[in-house]
């Protein structure tokens, strides 16, 4: 642009930041074509902002594709004058599926540790959620369209278990779902640090997200509290 505009390249990137004008930089975005867009939001919002008598709400979701890496040598951790250290190279021992349910206002996580990511496994963590929560609660799970939680197997069930109550964020719009955040952090902290020697790793898993946040070293008191 320098050359094409005959000034010096300083002069370009003045001129840059005084327009605050960043061509380096992409910034991605998802539209929803859900024809119930407002209405499939305005149901899981109302979830959040005023939950149900009697009854809990679950953000539940699926992070399948998780590798279970073990690091050829073991790293330092984080000490003074000197980073946490982590080897380069790894053994692979395949891949599991985390299937996830958030409580998010206790902050309490129901998890389980696939190694596929079907409807049979999605039946099985929900006859554990009804097993793991109290018997007198209604259930109110926030699910995204993935075909899995529409099996006709699961259908059945949810027929016979009336107190599962299901609610889908619209098409393209699973960041709606609470339990992605959980996702992303659990992934930053647990999965990239970890060094696994079998594909089972539940030693690893939080029980308690909020609780596991707040304890983080480094965290403000604003911080916390944002999460408490």
């Amino acid at each position: 642009m320098a050359r094409a505009a005959g000034i010096s390249a300083t002069s370009v990137y003045k001129l840059w930041a005084a327009n605050d004008l960043k061509p380096h930089l992409t910034r991605t975005f998802k539209l929803s074509n859900d024809p119930n867009f407002e209405e499939m939001f305005w149901e899981v919002i109302g979830l959040y902002l005023a939950p149900p008598d009697k009854a809990l709400v679950l953000c539940c979701d699926e992070k399948s594709q998780v590798q279970a890496l073990e690091r050829t040598q073991p790293g330092l951790p984080l000490g003074i004058g000197h980073i946490r250290t982590q080897s380069h190279d790894y053994v692979r021992h395949g891949t599991v599926t985390l299937f996830t349910a958030l409580d998010y206002l206790q902050g309490r996580l129901i998890s389980s540790i696939e190694s596929q990511h079907r409807h049979q496994e999605w039946l099985e963590f929900l006859k554990k959620i009804n097993r793991e929560t109290p018997k007198y609660l209604q259930l109110h799970l926030i699910v995204d369209n993935y075909a899995t939680h529409k099996h006709p197997k699961v259908k059945a069930w949810l027929e016979t278990h009336k107190r599962f109550h299901m609610h889908f964020t619209p098409t393209s719009s699973s960041w709606m779902n609470m339990v992605e955040r959980f996702f992303g952090t659990s992934r930053c902290i647990y999965v990239r640090a970890a060094s696994v020697r079998y594909v089972s790793w539940r030693p690893l898993l939080p029980r308690s997200w909020p609780c596991e946040m707040r304890n983080r070293p480094g965290m403000s008191g604003t911080q916390k509290a944002k999460i408490s």
